[in-house]
């Protein structure tokens, strides 16, 4: 039974970055950049936040977190206990970062520990997973580090690698979104045998590369046939960058999830300054330049 009187929850989860290149709904990478949320009981429901795109996060309607929150309990015949949430976000909305998963991530952990359903860790990521419709940000995102999955109309399977924590990545994010579901349309009905044997190699490569911490593997585990192709004119940034992964100080270059934001892994021996020169002479400024690291997992902290 749901319990009003529960105490407290800090929920930390990383942004991710899926596909990864040939991963297609497969594969993920946890990034060094979090949404935050701590929640209490109360008698009206309400948010405070911080952080980048606060308005949107702070709306109590067409709120995802919330909207999760309230849908699992009610799906599980359990009752809606209002909460306070204070929420502190540093993942760009619409951008390819895995800000949906992070959301229902935590909508879903919100309604197991408030409404004591014992989902445990494969529950939470298969709930979520269902609603996102597919597993790769979510798995990334839960588990941490790189990770790939196999979703199943009652679970989802997933393997995860912690990542070289010594790996720089360069996140470039343009100044207009994309939505998902536009960038799958994009996408054909079927592939040649050619290009799927393609894609097959390389994403097999992926999941060695960072089971071995084999940064110089990414150059070539990192091609795709698959959807890349076919988002190139709505993600402009990914034919400006994608050339510079046949520089040497550029291990590998990747549409981040479905676009429009392109990850970039450095060589290395290449500093964050010296490839943010590099790429500062190529975009315009009004494109964002983050440094990050592949993160861990998600935490979840009971307050007392």
């Amino acid at each position: 039974m749901s319990s009003p009187s529960a105490p407290g929850i800090r929920l930390i989860l990383p942004a991710t970055s899926a596909n990864l290149g040939p991963g297609f709904d497969a594969a993920g990478l946890a990034l060094s950049m979090h949404l935050s949320v701590e929640a209490h009981t109360v008698p009206t429901f309400s948010i405070h936040a911080t952080g980048r795109d606060a308005a949107l996060c702070a709306a109590l309607d067409r709120n995802l977190i919330l909207d999760t929150y309230r849908s699992v309990l009610r799906e599980a015949e359990q009752k809606i206990i209002p909460l306070k949430l204070s929420i502190h976000n540093e993942i760009p909305l619409g951008m390819g970062c895995g800000s949906s998963a992070a959301a229902l991530l935590a909508g879903v952990a919100l309604a197991d520990h408030f409404g004591n359903l014992n989902l445990g860790d494969a529950g939470i990521v298969a709930e979520a997973a269902w609603r996102e419709g597919h597993p790769d940000n979510v798995a990334a995102c839960w588990y941490g580090g790189f990770t790939t999955s196999v979703q199943s109309e009652e679970s989802v399977e997933a393997a995860t690698f912690p990542g070289n924590p010594a790996w720089e990545l360069v996140l470039a994010i343009p100044p207009t979104s994309l939505a998902t579901k536009e960038a799958r349309a994009l996408l054909p009905d079927a592939y040649s045998r050619a290009d799927a044997v393609f894609n097959i190699q390389r994403a097999s490569l992926l999941v060695a590369a960072f089971a071995q911490n084999r940064l110089d593997l990414l150059r070539a585990a990192t091609e795709d046939r698959i959807h890349q192709p076919y988002r190139t004119a709505a993600c402009p940034l990914l034919a400006q960058l994608l050339p510079l992964a046949a520089e040497p100080e550029i291990a590998a270059v990747t549409l981040s999830g479905a676009g429009p934001s392109v990850l970039l892994f450095l060589a290395e021996t290449t500093t964050f300054l010296e490839a943010e020169t590099r790429l500062r002479a190529l975009l315009p400024p009004e494109v964002e330049l983050l440094s990050l690291r592949i993160a861990p997992a998600a935490t979840k902290t009971i307050l007392s």
